[in-house]
């Protein structure tokens, strides 16, 4: 096998160890807190620790990745990661899980920018589609994967985390047989102002193709962190929603490469505005639907389908509209917009579970995505490739 196909491998095991931590966290702590009568609102409040962690650290990304390069920050990204899971059963407070959490988003976007930038670098324009999907596919493997731990809390509270913290070591440790590379460089890099810039230009030039990532921010953090809250209240047993939650990052799996594979060939915003629409029908029918258990796991398929690949689809929209050496700054735009949506979506599901408890839920995730359409539908971005300058 070549260095470039191992490097490539390494990377998206490292993506699916991550997605598994996340999408076993997530409803995981919401069951813990919400046995322990915790709020809704503290509960999914709770939950925005971890893209918390992911703001506090983008700032400071751009100019060391420069500097060490993508392997020293993505094993550094990585240990963070799994020496905070395993402090989890140390202590069983509110305030260390949230410390936790923001620890591990920050290690998180660390392993995710450092991988994103690499593979985006370095994959051919007419690949770039189904490279990122695959991506996304590995991320949602693992997402999907993650949930069923929570039944693991049955037999031991400290069994997912310390389990989920063994295997982040052994892919981890994989790391250190992947040789380093650099993105590139130019001398006015160095300056913290033309850093600034770079981040005003890629906004200015890409800011449609940050939408897509917000909404799946959004949309993950509220299924993960609401979702399994609001379902124990409409009647729902925990080891059912434990089950259901999964079919969302499962229903990913299926689309995600086609997907990629078809933007490569009609461009991104149709496919966007297409998985989109399909997304705002299937919550829309949630909404109606909610109590019927197999429809759930029918309408959480289908909507993982549509909607579970469009952070990728994101990501490979950006990587068309901005030259190369805006793209450690535009992956890091990325990661901002997927952290605001993960810390609006939870806190706003919260509250909305609290105040308009007639109200289905679903009906703040169809209106999230209408809002998210819209501007995509009247941008005149399309899927195209600006050269390297």
């Amino acid at each position: 096998m070549s260095q470039q196909r191992f490097r490539f491998l390494v990377l998206i095991l490292l993506v699916t160890i991550s997605g598994f931590t996340q999408g076993m966290l997530l409803p995981l702590i919401a069951v813990i807190l919400e046995q322990n009568g915790i709020s809704s609102s503290i509960n999914g409040l709770h939950a925005t620790g971890l893209y918390i962690g992911v703001l506090i650290a983008s700032p400071f990304m751009e100019k060391p990745l420069r500097n060490i390069g993508y392997k020293p920050m993505i094993l550094l990204g990585g240990a963070l990661v799994f020496v905070s899971m395993s402090f989890f059963p140390f202590w069983e407070s509110l305030w260390f899980w949230f410390i936790l959490r923001v620890t591990i988003g920050i290690g998180d976007h660390m392993l995710h920018f450092g991988t994103q930038t690499w593979i985006t670098t370095t994959a051919a324009e007419d690949k770039r589609g189904r490279n990122i999907a695959l991506y996304g596919l590995f991320f949602g493997a693992g997402f999907a994967i993650g949930p069923l731990m929570t039944r693991l809390v049955s037999i031991n509270i400290a069994a997912p985390f310390l389990l989920s913290a063994g295997l982040s070591i052994v892919v981890w440790s994989l790391m250190f047989l992947v040789r380093n590379q650099f993105p590139e460089n130019e001398d006015s890099y160095t300056t913290s102002s033309s850093s600034i810039k770079r981040f005003a230009e890629a906004g200015e030039l890409a800011w449609v193709a940050f939408l897509p990532p917000f909404a799946y921010g959004f949309l993950e953090a509220a299924l993960h962190g609401n979702f399994p809250v609001y379902g124990m209240r409409i009647g729902h047993d925990v080891d059912i929603l434990s089950l259901i939650i999964p079919t969302f990052a499962a229903g990913s799996l299926i689309s995600q490469l086609p997907l990629g594979i078809l933007s490569d060939r009609i461009g991104r915003k149709k496919v966007l505005l297409g998985v989109l629409g399909a997304g705002i029908i299937c919550f829309f029918a949630a909404a109606y639907l909610e109590d019927s258990v197999v429809w759930l796991f029918i309408l959480f398929t289908l909507s993982g389908i549509f909607v579970g690949s469009i952070f990728s689809l994101g990501i490979s929209y950006m990587t068309d509209i901005l030259p190369k050496r805006l793209l450690p700054a535009g992956n890091i735009m990325c990661g901002i917009s997927f952290s605001i949506g993960s810390i609006i979506g939870p806190y706003t599901g919260g509250v909305f579970i609290e105040l308009f408890p007639e109200l289905s839920f679903f009906h703040v995730i169809t209106t999230m995505l209408v809002l998210i359409t819209i501007p995509i539908v009247f941008s005149e971005k399309e899927n195209r490739s600006l050269p390297s300058t």
